[in-house]
């Protein structure tokens, strides 16, 4: 096997290891994660919902986060009401269709989203129309809105309760680390059985 491999192997498993032990290091992040946790441990355990949207592969990641929450993540217990607003491929097309890309999560929140759920919303840069669309509908209905972005949480950021802003300005580890506060966040719900 040429070393060529072994080397970009090592440094792409660096590479994504260095926004998690920053995160792990940095107590203001690990606050507002742990918020984050609570706020999905209570709408679980007050039977609210868990709505999670994003596009391209945060949309892949949000359909993960929404599976083990339905399914089960590490322990048998009932599902959780959670749902991947990209999942439904005819309100996506219809919607974006009708009403305009820009609209495509909105429009979904205005219909499943109640006072008390738990908004996730992944964009790696922060700048997703569709996505800030749907946090201020998220926010003006009484949703919890959270952003898990990257470094630079641009517009997303300013209208969401909570920003777990990802150190890092490359997409893959972003989305990588996406996925572990996902699996961090159903964790946490999963326990509200569990108590």
């Amino acid at each position: 096997m040429p070393q060529h491999f072994w080397t970009m192997a090592r440094d792409g498993l660096q590479a994504s290891i260095a926004p998690k032990a920053a995160i792990l290091d940095d107590a203001a992040f690990m606050d507002r994660l742990a918020s984050v946790m609570a706020m999905a441990y209570e709408a679980v355990a007050t039977g609210h919902k868990i709505l999670v949207a994003g596009n391209g592969g945060s949309a892949a990641d949000a359909q993960h986060i929404a599976a083990e929450l339905v399914g089960r993540f590490e322990y048998e217990r009932r599902p959780y009401p959670a749902l991947a607003l990209a999942a439904n491929m005819s309100s996506v097309t219809g919607i974006s269709n009708d009403y305009g890309y820009r609209e495509l999560f909105s429009r979904q929140v205005e219909a499943f989203g109640q006072a008390g759920d738990l908004l996730l919303l992944l964009s790696t840069s922060g700048r997703s129309p569709n996505v800030i669309r749907a946090a201020e509908t998220g926010r003006a209905r009484g949703l919890h809105t959270v952003a898990m972005t990257g470094e630079e949480p641009g517009p997303l950021g300013a209208v969401c309760d909570i920003v777990l802003d990802v150190p890092s300005r490359h997409t893959p580890r972003i989305q990588e680390t996406h996925l572990l506060l996902g699996h961090l966040i159903a964790a946490a719900a999963e326990t509200a059985l569990l108590d």
